[in-house]
């Protein structure tokens, strides 16, 4: 199998770093939504999905569906500005998360 880009590498990392924080937050799920919550258009299936339900069930599955496999990764990103949407007023506190999806923005967007 072929090594991975360095570009690759911290994308990876950072989908872990990104799935450690939603369990820290208690947020990851061990049963997946129903199919139909999956198939929305709408971005970040704000219809039928939590912003932590996308996260885990669509982004992070797909990114790692894209690296295990070789396939080139998203060039835009725009998670941090929704992850602060869906905190604002809500009890739990969510910066690390964002700050992880900032440097996910990044890494995607080529800006670090």
């Amino acid at each position: 199998m072929a090594r991975p880009s360095d570009h690759t590498a911290r994308v990876a990392d950072s989908l872990l770093q990104i799935e450690i924080e939603l369990r820290r937050l208690d947020a990851w799920e061990t049963d997946p939504p129903p199919d139909e919550a999956l198939q929305s258009t709408k971005p970040f299936a704000v219809d039928t999905l939590e912003f932590t339900q996308w996260l885990q069930f669509v982004f992070v599955y797909r990114m790692k569906v894209l690296i295990e496999n070789g396939h080139p990764l998203p060039e835009v990103s725009g998670m941090a500005p929704m992850a602060e949407e869906h905190f604002r007023g809500r009890s739990e506190p969510g910066h690390s998360l964002i700050r992880e999806l900032a440097e996910m923005d990044r890494l995607l967007s080529g800006q670090s």
